[in-house]
This record gives structure tokens, sequence and C-alpha cells, in this order.
């Protein structure tokens, strides 16, 4: 047998070493982001949680089908789910099992986004590798998305797991990678896309041909899709919605706008933004010249533009595989100027972004996108609590997915099923449309950020909005009397409110007077 030198002894007893590097830097990693959501793993589910990804979760999990039929399908694989099915086999369904599963798929994210900056930082002075992960434990979106059961942090994760795979040239595995990319978001597809066009710009087809495969899993889901709905993206509102309303050209200038400003300018990100904007200019540093940066920056730009363009919702969260990629290089632009000025503007961004986990800022913005969230969480189920409590029997009309709420004690807002009827939006006509025979009461609850004092109070700016994206003011108590339907209580949380009416004098054991 052989003998092998110092230097290759030396390797291989790293390569034994590294499961426990890895074992212990995830650790450093998971602790603090549990530790900073163990109040909130109790939480009832989010909107698109229980209107979408855990019902067909469970659906998976006890008929094993891969497209719901206790949510309307939609375009979106099923990966998450199947991933939180199997936790759900081994440790059964709650919520806080819930909260911890997706806590440790993100805790995986920080970890690799760790070694992706190593990666994407060699040669260069000090230890750029770990502000990363920092600001992104520090980012709202992430402190919120790490927890939710939705498909957006998962696909970060997975879409740095790639790079990371790429950049290290393991194109196999890359493309296995990919495959489970895209059978977690279907947007994710644009990862292999830029990866076999850099290989096919090389000439080397044999590696390029690999990610083919990712291609082949997405085609059979669409395939599998169609013939249980009929609809190549699972429901032809799905599809309005998403592709043909989100295609008009204002709506796609629009989104790319809010794109550009929510990565590069909100939530105190502008000051990694001007630095490093003097990095490229002044310096011209050659590390972004490497291969390695060309894959990074093509895929964060190739999605950021396809989040811009496809998606009615336009919702930030959809930026999370790309704000990693942004404070890489915000971290080589701290770590390029003189220490005093690093640190501080390192301490200024961080605390920034932690202001900006409980500030609400003066324009419509996604409650998911900070703690606006659980404000939104809690006063659902102050409402559910009374209205199971003081309106027992009472059919209740409300928007989904509050609605679904009221309906599945299993999502953590009622204990008993109550009766609801589904309105649109709460807009006088829609409410005015429902038959009054069909319900009893009517929970209203804020949908879309819009206190006083926001933008929404410039008429200019409401009339663009009813004009492109179809925004009406929610119904008045005074537009509720007028059909018969009184408030009984109400609850109100930093700008938000929801409100129980009722068409009648109910018998009512306590409450929040109005």
């Amino acid at each position: 047998m052989p003998k092998l030198s110092p230097a290759s002894l030396g390797r291989e007893k790293s390569k034994r070493k590294r499961p426990y590097y890895l074992l212990i830097f995830f650790a450093i990693f998971a602790l603090p982001l549990f530790a900073v959501h163990i109040g909130l793993l109790g939480l009832p589910f989010f909107w698109d949680e229980l209107g979408q990804f855990v019902p067909t979760a469970l659906d998976l999990l006890r008929d094993g089908a891969l497209v719901s039929h206790s949510a309307i399908p939609n375009v979106h694989p099923p990966g998450v789910e199947a991933y939180l099915a199997l936790v759900y086999k081994l440790f059964g369904y709650s919520i806080p099992i819930t909260r911890i599963a997706m806590l440790l798929v993100a805790s995986a994210g920080l970890l690799v986004l760790f070694l992706l900056s190593i990666e994407l930082s060699k040669g260069t002075k000090g230890a750029p590798a770990f502000l990363p992960p920092i600001l992104l434990l520090a980012s709202p979106l992430f402190f919120t998305q790490s927890m939710l059961a939705q498909l957006d942090m998962p696909a970060m994760v997975f879409t740095l797991v790639c790079l990371l795979l790429f950049i290290k040239r393991r194109y196999a595995l890359a493309a296995v990678a990919s495959v489970a990319l895209v059978l977690i978001k279907e947007t994710g597809i644009v990862v292999p896309a830029v990866f076999a066009a850099i290989l096919l710009y090389r000439h080397d087809w044999k590696r390029a041909a690999y990610f083919s495969a990712p291609f082949a899993f997405l085609a059979g889901w669409l395939i599998l899709l169609h013939r249980t709905t009929g609809n190549w993206l699972g429901n032809p509102g799905f599809a309005h919605y998403n592709v043909t309303y989100a295609l008009h050209p204002v709506r796609i200038l629009i989104s790319l706008s809010r794109r550009l400003y929510y990565v590069f300018v909100a939530e105190f990100r502008w000051v990694g933004t001007v630095l490093l904007g003097i990095m490229l200019v002044r310096d011209r540093p050659r590390i972004f010249q490497r291969p390695e940066w060309a894959a990074t920056v093509a895929v964060g730009f190739c999605t950021l533009l396809l989040v811009s363009v496809l998606g009615g919702a336009e919702l930030e969260r959809y930026l999370l595989p790309v704000l990693p990629i942004f404070y890489v290089a915000v971290s080589l632009a701290l770590s390029s100027r003189r220490r005093w000025v690093g640190i501080s503007a390192t301490a200024l961004i961080t605390v920034g972004l932690c202001i900006n986990l409980f500030w609400n800022p003066p324009y419509p913005f996604p409650f998911e996108n900070n703690l606006a969230m659980v404000d939104f969480v809690r006063l659902q189920q102050a409402a559910a609590e009374f209205a199971e409590r003081s309106l027992p029997g009472q059919r209740i009309a409300t928007a989904w997915p509050y609605s679904q709420a009221l309906r599945h004690p299993e999502y953590g807002f009622v204990q008993r099923r109550i009766t609801s009827v589904e309105t649109g939006d709460f807009s006088f006509h829609s409410i005015e449309a429902l038959p009054p025979e069909t319900f009893d009461a009517l929970i209203t609850y804020t949908r879309t950020w819009a206190p006083q004092s926001s933008v929404l109070s410039i008429p200019i700016v409401r009339k663009f909005l009813e004009r492109y994206y179809g925004w009406q003011r929610e119904i008045t108590p005074e537009q509720c009397l007028r059909l018969n339907l009184h408030a009984v209580a109400g609850w109100k949380s930093r700008g938000q409110q929801i409100t129980i009416y009722v068409r009648r004098t109910s018998r009512m054991v306590g409450g929040a007077a109005l």
C-alpha cells in the first residue's frame, strides 16, 4: 500500500473533520435564529400558509395527493409540501413542528451563504464571509420568511446551494440541486438556465446537458398538473393574475422599480449600495471580474428580472434568492474601506435592518415583510375567539384566507369549525353583492397597509392604483349600516384593525367594544 505524503495526510484529515466543522457552524447560525423566534413558534398560520401550502402538505400526508384538493391548485411544485409531509409523518402535525421545520431549512441557508461567501471572497483581506449571514439574519424579510411554510426561503437556500456547487465545478451535483430547486418553486428554472448558458458559451456541451434535467422534471410536474386540473398552471385565475395580468407594461415597470428599490435602497441597504458603487468606480476590483462572480451576478440579475415580469402580487419575498448575493457584494465593499468606515457602515446597516423589523413604511407593503405579520395574525386570533364565543352558529362572511382559518381548527384560530361565506374583497360593492340571507355576520380586516398618513391619502396615487391595479376603498362602518350591518366589536394594532359586524342583535359575552 503506497504511503501518503504529509500534505496528503493533512488533506485526508481535513476531509474527515469537515462534517464536524459544518455542524459547528450550523449550530452557530441556528442558535440565534431559533432564539429570536422562540416566542413565535406557536403563532397560527399566516395568509398563504393556511390558504395554500399547509393544506397541500396535509393532502399529501393524508391522501398522497401531489395536487391539492383542499386548496385551489396552482403551478407551484410540491417540494416544500413534501418536506413538511415527511416531517409530519415523523413527528406529527402541529404549528410549532411546522415552524421548527422551516427554521431548520433557514439555518442551513445561513450556513450555505457562509460557505458561498468564502468562495466569492477568496483573496480579500479580513473576514468578509461572516458579514452576509449576519446581514441576512438581521433582515426583516428573512426573519419572517424563515419561520413561514412558504416557498421562497427554501428556494433561496437551494439557489445558494446550486451556486456553491457550480462555482466549485461540481456540475453534476449542481444539476441535482437544480432539480430540487425547480421542484420547490418553478421560477427557480432560471438558475439551471443560466448555468447551461455559461457552459454552452464555454463549449462544454456535455456538462451543459446536465442542466436539461431540471427542465425535464419541471415539464413532468406541469404534465401531471394539466392531467389533474385541465390547466397548465393549475387554475385559470392563477394563470391570469400571475401571467396575463402581470404582463402589462405599466405593471412591469412598477414591479421592476419596486424590486430595484427594495434590494438596493430599502431598509438602509442604500448604505451598502453607496459603498459598493464607490468600490466599483474608484477601485475597480478584479475580484468581480472572476468567472465565479459572473455566474453569481447572472443568477441574481435574471432572477430579479423574472420576478419583475411574472407574479401579479409583486411580493418582496420573491427577491429572497437575490438578497444574499447583494449582501456578499456589500461585504466585500465594507471590508475594502478603512476599518472605521467599514465598522460604522456595518453597524448602520445592521441597526437599520433591525429597526425595519418593527417600523412600517408609509406606503403599501406586504405584512409578511416584517412584524406586521404578527399583528395581522394576533388580530385575527382575537376576532376568531370572539366569534366562536359570542356568535355560535352564526354564518360569517369574510375574505380569503380568513374564511379558511374559521373553517379549519387545525390552523390555530378556532376550536370548532365556523361556517364562513367567502367574499372576494371588502369593497362596498362586493359586500352588497352577497345575498343577505347567506350570512349573519361580517368580519373585515386590514388587507392593504393604508394608514391615514400613507401615500394612499394622495388622490393621484389612489387614481393610479384604481386604474392599473383595481384598488378599491374598503367598506366603511357607515356603508355597513346601509346594509343593516352593525359593528359590535373591533381590535386595532399598529395601524391594522379587524371589525365584526352583525345583521341583528346577538347574544354576546364580553368582547372589545369599538
